[in-house]
């Protein structure tokens, strides 16, 4: 059979056509297969805040003190700003593409592969030594410390602070002896990361949202709960005169925005950007926008900001 000849003018037209496919391909393609770092974020024109209701860092109205962080960092480099909501168990994996199994010996392993949905992960995200294997976090954003909060009339009464976070880690952890707490599994509320249950007569691993132990904890769901520092002084004031806080059952933290490792320059941006609003104060404006007391009870992370 003879072979049909293409015109002239036809296969100029389809190599034009595939020459113009080939370039705005990036432009157009899902961004799913990789993490973008920061060139090629300025060059799509947004960037994908990764986020989670959680206090006051996302309130899901739109607002926050991480949602107003970002959309400050997009605005300085000049693209748009997107929110993507992720969870908990998925923020991680969203960001890196990445799933894994993290280890009882907190040891972290990669089982398989997933899209990506965003460049950075913003909402109160405790700097974890197993994070830290598989994320890149900015410089600390928040200071944070896991408390042990009660009921205000529960017969736990608060520690007397000493001055020595292990003795007062020990003496909450005292105090909790021969009660029920709850905790948040694969979270920085995960009870295995602070040993509660060699010392709780039970450890309840609760299945709602973060945002969700505290009014569990008033209505009854165990004798206690722990809670990181921001969404504790969230739930005191959000109901007053229902909770008390009995002691620490971990030693101070912070809080950063997590990158991909494979997104250096957009985690050096960040750090720059960061720096950059600590010194003029814009900062500080924001933390006291959302967290007016945590500056009663962290004073010097504050401070070191200066």
């Amino acid at each position: 059979m003879e072979q049909q000849k293409i015109p002239a003018k036809t296969a100029f037209l389809t190599s034009i056509l595939l020459i113009w496919a080939a370039v705005l391909w990036p432009v157009v393609a899902p961004r799913k297969a990789w993490a973008y770092d920061l060139q090629e974020i300025k060059q799509a024109g947004v960037l994908r805040h990764l986020g989670i209701p959680y206090a006051n860092f996302v309130t899901g109205s739109g607002d926050g003190l991480d949602v107003e962080l970002i959309k400050l960092f997009a605005e300085r480099l000049g693209v748009r700003y997107e929110y993507v909501r992720t969870g908990w168990n998925e923020a991680i994996t969203d960001l890196t593409g990445k799933k894994f199994l993290v280890k009882k010996d907190g040891d972290v392993k990669v089982t398989g592969e997933a899209p990506i949905r965003g460049d950075l992960i913003a909402n109160g995200m405790t700097i974890l030594p197993w994070r830290k294997k598989v994320v890149d976090f900015s410089l600390p954003t928040f200071p944070t410390q896991i408390w042990l909060i009660a009921r205000a009339d529960s017969p736990m009464k608060p520690i007397t602070p000493t001055g020595d976070i292990g003795r007062d880690i020990a003496l909450t952890k005292e105090v909790l002896r021969g009660h029920t707490t709850m905790g948040k599994e694969k979270t920085c509320l995960d009870p295995d990361l602070y040993r509660l249950e060699q010392c709780a007569s039970g450890v309840i691993l609760f299945d709602g949202g973060l945002n969700e132990l505290a009014p569990a904890l008033i209505t009854d769901r165990a004798e206690s709960t722990i809670l990181d520092v921001p969404d504790a002084l969230v739930a005191l004031e959000k109901w007053p005169g229902e909770l008390k806080i009995i002691g620490p059952v971990s030693p101070r933290q912070k809080m950063g925005v997590g990158f991909a490792k494979t997104a250096p320059d957009l985690r050096q941006a960040f750090d720059t950007f960061l720096t950059g609003i600590i010194a003029d104060g814009t900062y500080t404006r924001l933390v006291k926008k959302y967290y007016l007391a945590v500056f009663d009870y962290y004073p010097e992370f504050f401070r070191k900001q200066q």
